[in-house]
Order: C-alpha cells, then structure tokens, then sequence
C-alpha cells in the first residue's frame, strides 16, 4: 500500500457513506483514479465491507455480555462446527476463536437478565461439545472512533 492507498483507508474508516466523488476531491485526485484505487483495495481484501453501526438497544437488546467457552474434544471439526453453529444464533453478535485457557469467546446481546439466562441453559449448556463457559455481563462499552493508524513503511 501507498501513501495514496493509506490515505483512502483513512477517509473511508471515518466515513464509508461519502461518495467516490467526494473522495476524489478530498485526495485530489480524478474520480476515476480513485474508484480504480477503492475497487483494487477492495479486490485484495484490505476493504472487506461498509456496514451501519447499529445500537444494540435501539434493537431490544440492551443487555451485552461476554461469554467464554471451552469445548471438548478440541479438533478442527468441533472447533469448526461450533463456531459456524454460535455465529448462526441471533443473540451472537461476534464469535472469536481464541489461544488460552477458553477456545471461544461470543459477544452476546438479549432483551435483559432473563434472557440472557435463557440463552446459556436452553443454548449453550445443551450443546455436548462443551466443557464449560463463564459469562461477564457488559456494563458500558466504548468504541475507538479513531481510524486504525496504518504502520508507516520507514518505521
């Protein structure tokens, strides 16, 4: 990645919405130029997506927890299948394969307590394949609105 490349980053990580137009205009370059870049960024993957931040809450489900999970026996298939199987439950918002102590941790959010109580007896504690999970109820939760900073190639 170049400098013009970083620079498109940026501007997207601090807002996806604008137009290629506008883009074009803030890096100073021809509109066409940059749609080639964003569509090249796009094809190696360093642009995965645009999504909206949606509110939890807004939906319903204003409480969040994080739910730490071991599973056994630890192999590619349950490892696999799991994963595929939690991040198909409508209350997981993230599923994340870790090293450690827990192979799993999912970021999860109910309408309240009762739900989420619901979610780790009827959902979780029936599921053969695991050995135990401990769950952290999210108090607050703060997001880093600030681009990800790109590692300058002479560092």
């Amino acid at each position: 990645m170049d400098e013009l490349d970083s620079e498109i980053v940026r501007l997207l990580q601090t807002d996806a919405r604008q137009s290629n137009r506008e883009l074009a205009r803030r890096l100073g370059i021809a509109p066409s130029t940059c749609l080639e870049r964003v569509r090249a960024l796009t094809r190696r993957g360093v642009i995965r997506g645009y999504h909206a931040d949606i509110d939890p809450a807004a939906l319903n489900r204003s409480v969040q927890a994080l739910v730490s999970v071991q599973v056994r026996p630890l192999s590619r298939a349950v490892i696999d299948t799991f994963k595929q199987s939690a991040a198909e439950l409508p209350e997981v918002l993230s599923v994340f394969v870790l090293a450690g102590g827990d192979d799993f941790l999912l970021h999860v959010a109910v309408q309240d307590l009762d739900h989420l109580h619901a979610f780790l007896l009827d959902r979780l504690s029936k599921r053969r394949e695991i050995a135990g999970f401990r769950t952290s109820v999210i108090f607050q939760q703060v997001h880093n609105t600030a681009p990800a900073r790109l590692p300058d190639p002479e560092d």
